[in-house]
């Protein structure tokens, strides 16, 4: 009989807690447990996601041993080797260019709290930069900003279980039932008991399907749209005049900023019909409790930040925060990218989210590490390529968990920017596309190899456990970056993770409470923990107090900006990136999961309205090429009543479709987080599909043996 190992979902930031089986040294299946926002249930990446713990190199394969490239080759070598030839090359760097040449990643895709603890602390203690980033930065980077700046927290205010209590869930931007099929379910269960739903989404999604309302706005207009939600609660008299005088700031200015912005003139803008955003605030200023869940249809622009403080204040405006069942919700995508922001692996915090140029806060941190620490905000993870190419600043970059040149935008200039850097190190636990321009690869454990801690997209920290032994000669995260510090000059030595946590804690109030034995007890903690004592927090404002400065929420809106590029007559389409229900982020953990690499393979699919498909002579599943000012690439057409005519969209998982060899770098000027849900494209027809068909299989072969995978598993895949 199979023993069973209770562990936290590697996938999405629902937190599901499951099972592990696990007979004879190998996992051979996952049940759903009974976690607080699961409660035994699991999406199909929960029941069959664990098989690539297996190996079976369907896609890529593990790394199972150190490599440096020896001659233009990489090399397998001993680990002394691989940490020593680390540490002398970026000491060297440091010491010619300075520190702030060298930039590092956290990982928000399995390694855990710890090793991002350890990661941002290796950055700033031993390198001597705050330049280290993560990939939140490509997706809720303006949550962070934007609920920080409103709110006081840049995270979601309500639980998960909260959902499906509330009166009312006003979807923005956010498609659950592909990327958190479990939030989905709670959707579902708030529609049950009687909830109205009101969906904003230029596709009709899923939750579009049941919702009451679905307001399908253009690509690009949400500022307009949520200033016409604005100027309705305040002219119409809708909003709370009690709650807004108690417990805000700034709502002379902003009357003033949303008084153009009235419903007709937005439906200029938006295309949503002034009646329906009339009918809409109506109906979420009077509902008893209403909840605000967005996602990347937010957060990917360049005006994101913007309108997620523009969102905020639409709770603030109508009451909706310091109770249980309201709020504003950020669901974060990614298993862990709330934790890796939690850990300060972000260039301008440490952890618990103090700021690096407060000088108090710095000098705790200088006392705990015994080292003086930099004193500037460091750089984003989005501002590497032009810091490379145009700047010449960056020399180094420690890239750890992270294949940017699969998930960030304008990929060319990426691998562009990856040559010419003088050294690059990997981390990682399968070869991907960034490997591929590494000096140095250094493999790691897994989730289901590892102990530690994530943090859930509603602020709950939940074990993860080991369940299985790696195989090959791989070591956890925590534990290279510690050997290549102490190589570094800096002694750095952990028993475990939860030696490693308590460190963490003891420097973060937010935190302070969350121990181990407390997530054994309880199940999971919610942050803010302060105390031993403290249960923690289901949701924040409690008492209408914010985190702010002024123990205010404060109310913001400005002028609508559009995206910053436009389509025209040589790139006449908007092209969405977006995600699908079966893959996760670049694919090499789900591409490996035999059930789930059932569901699709290359190249991908864009989908198209069938008005363009009639217009382009396009049918349903050709190969068609796909071409914006940056790249060219082959996916395959997907025609689909779901989109709105001129409008794309495409998943960014795939390697011969790679939708990131088209999309745009432009950036949110606060967040720098780059505008991936709009660029101008141009789509062909292709005449000869079954050339178009050969193509795309030589492509993903050659791919293939570039991550070096058997030819014997190459033989015997092939695409559709």
């Amino acid at each position: 009989m199979a023993d069973k190992v209770l562990t936290v979902c590697p996938y999405c930031g629902s937190g599901c807690q499951l099972h592990l089986l696990v007979d004879k040294g190998q996992v051979i299946g996952a049940e759903p447990a009974n976690g607080r926002t699961n409660e035994g249930t699991l999406c199909l990446k929960g029941h069959y996601g664990w098989d690539f713990l297996n190996d079976p190199q369907i896609l890529t394969a593990r790394l199972r041993k150190p490599m440096i490239r020896k001659n233009g080759v990489m090399e397998e070598v001993e680990w002394n080797e691989a940490i020593q030839y680390t540490a002398e090359r970026l000491s060297a760097i440091k010491e010619k260019y300075g520190p702030d040449s060298i930039m590092g990643t956290g990982s928000a895709r399995g390694p855990g709290n710890e090793a991002n603890y350890v990661m941002q602390k290796f950055m700033r203690a031993v390198i001597g930069t705050n330049n280290i980033d993560h990939c939140a930065r490509v997706c809720h980077g303006p949550s962070v900003a934007g609920l920080t700046y409103s709110l006081g927290d840049g995270a979601m205010s309500n639980s998960i279980p909260e959902i499906e209590h509330s009166d009312l869930i006003f979807v923005f931007g956010y498609n659950a039932p592909e990327t958190h099929p479990i939030v989905a379910r709670r959707i579902v269960a708030a529609k049950q008991r009687g909830a109205k739903i009101i969906v904003c989404d230029p596709r009709m999604t899923e939750t579009g399907r049941i919702s009451d309302m679905w307001l399908p706005l253009k690509g690009g207009s949400n500022m307009a749209l949520v200033n016409a939600f604005g100027h309705v609660l305040v002219h119409e008299g809708l909003y709370d005049k009690r709650y807004v005088e108690a417990n805000t700031e700034g709502f002379a200015e902003y009357v003033d900023s949303i008084k153009k912005y009235t419903p007709e003139y937005a439906e200029g803008i938006t295309g949503v019909k002034a009646a329906d955003i009339r009918a809409a605030m109506r109906e979420y200023a009077k509902a008893p409790t209403a909840t605000i869940l967005y996602g990347m249809g937010v957060c990917q622009f360049s005006q994101a930040v913007d309108v997620v403080k523009g969102l905020a204040s639409l709770a603030l405006l109508t009451g909706n925060l310091g109770k249980p069942n309201v709020g504003i919700g950020p669901v974060r995508g990614q298993n862990n990218v709330q934790g890796s922001c939690d850990m300060g692996a972000l260039p301008n915090v440490y952890p618990g989210y103090q700021d690096v140029i407060d000088t108090a806060v710095r000098k705790k941190f200088e006392k705990a590490w015994g080292v003086e620490l930099p004193r500037k905000k460091g750089y984003s993870l989005t501002e590497v390529p032009h810091l490379i190419l145009k700047e010449n600043k960056l020399k180094a970059y420690y890239i750890f968990g992270e294949d940017p040149v699969q998930s960030d935008p304008n990929a060319a200039e990426l691998r562009e920017a990856l040559e010419q850097l003088e050294f690059v190190v990997v981390q990682d636990i399968f070869m991907n596309k960034t490997a591929l321009h590494a000096d140095v690869i250094l493999p790691s454990t897994s989730w289901g190899e590892h102990d530690g801690v994530y943090s859930s997209a509603d602020r709950g920290f939940q074990r993860i456990r080991k369940a299985v032994e790696p195989q090959g000669d791989v070591k956890p995260d925590w534990a290279i970056i510690s050997e290549v510090a102490t190589a570094m000059g800096y002694p750095m030595s952990y028993a475990n993770t939860e030696e490693i946590w308590d460190e963490m804690r003891s420097l973060c109030r937010l935190f302070a409470g969350a121990s181990y034995q407390k997530m054994e007890e309880q199940g999971g903690v919610q942050w803010p923990c302060p105390t031993e004592d403290h249960p923690g927090t289901p949701y924040l404002y409690k008492g209408n107090q914010f985190s702010t400065p002024s123990g205010k929420g404060r109310l913001f809106a400005c002028e609508w900006r559009p995206p910053q590029e436009q389509p025209d007559a040589k790139f006449p389409l908007v092209l969405s990136t977006v995600r699908e229900v079966g893959h996760y982020s670049v694919r090499t953990m789900t591409g490996n999961c035999r059930a789930l690499r059932q569901l699709s393979d290359e190249p991908g699919f864009i989908q198209i309205s069938p008005e363009d498909g009639a217009d382009l002579n396009i049918l349903d599943g050709e190969i068609v090429a796909i071409s914006s000012r940056r790249g060219r690439i082959m996916a395959r057409a997907q025609i689909s009543d779901r989109v709105q005519q001129g409008a794309t969209y495409m998943t960014y998982h795939w390697w011969v479709g790679a939708c990131n060899e088209l999309t745009a770098d432009f950036l949110d000027p606060v967040s720098k987080t780059p505008e991936l849900k709009y660029c101008a494209i141009r789509l062909e027809r292709i005449a000869d599909q079954a050339q178009a068909e050969r193509d795309v299989h030589e492509s993903y072969q050659k791919i293939r043996r570039q991550m070096n995978v058997q030819e014997a598993v190459l033989a015997d895949k092939v695409t559709r």
